[in-house]
C-alpha cells in the first residue's frame, strides 16, 4: 500500500468507478457534519493525482454508478436530506466532464 494524496472532500458511502479512460470517478457520499455531496473527484493513477470535475445536480449518497458501453457514467438513486430516496438519475460523460438529468 502506498498513499495516493487526498481527496478535497472526506466521503463516505459515495461511490467510485473506473472509467473507459482508466481514471476513477468518485461521486457523492455524506461529507462532514452529514452534508450531502453533490459533488466529484477524478483519481488518475498513472499520475497518482486527484483533481475536481464539474458537480452533480444532486447530493447523493448510498448511490450506484455504472460504466455504460458508450463510455458514459450512469448515476442511480440514492439518498438526500431533502427528499429521502432519489429516484432521479444523471449522466456524466468524461469527454467534456459534463453532468445530464
Amino acid at each position: 500500500w502506498f498513499s495516493t494524496g487526498n481527496m478535497t472532500n472526506t466521503r463516505a458511502s459515495h461511490t467510485a468507478s473506473v472509467l473507459s479512460n482508466g481514471k476513477v470517478l468518485v461521486t457523492g457520499g455524506i461529507g462532514n457534519a452529514s452534508f450531502f455531496l453533490n459533488s466529484a473527484e477524478l483519481y488518475d493513477p498513472s499520475t497518482s493525482t486527484w483533481t475536481t470535475t464539474s458537480s452533480m445536480t444532486n447530493g447523493r449518497y448510498f448511490h450506484t454508478a455504472s460504466v455504460l458501453s458508450n463510455g458514459k457514467l450512469l448515476v442511480t438513486g440514492g439518498f438526500n436530506s431533502n427528499s429521502g430516496a432519489l429516484n432521479g438519475a444523471e449522466l456524466y460523460d468524461s469527454s467534456t466532464s459534463t453532468w445530464t438529468t
